[in-house]
């Protein structure tokens, strides 16, 4: 009597902490949703550079001479 008795209290236990992993994961999901979306508007919100060329030769620009 028990056995089926803590059989029973382990299953239901088990089912309960699926719901809430469940609901956890979903809560989760909505916040990295809603991050996303503000790191969105951040990125929008960045003006864009304007291109000045001011009559530049088109290769001005294109590479680092470096030494070491």
């Amino acid at each position: 009597m028990n056995v089926n008795m803590n059989t029973s209290t382990a299953l239901a236990s088990m089912a309960g902490q699926a719901t809430g992993d469940a609901v956890g994961v979903s809560v989760l999901k909505k916040a990295l949703q809603a991050e996303a979306q503000n790191a969105q508007q951040l990125i929008n919100s960045v003006p864009q550079p304007e291109k000045t060329t001011n009559n530049l030769p088109p290769n001005l620009g294109q590479n680092i001479n470096t030494t070491a």
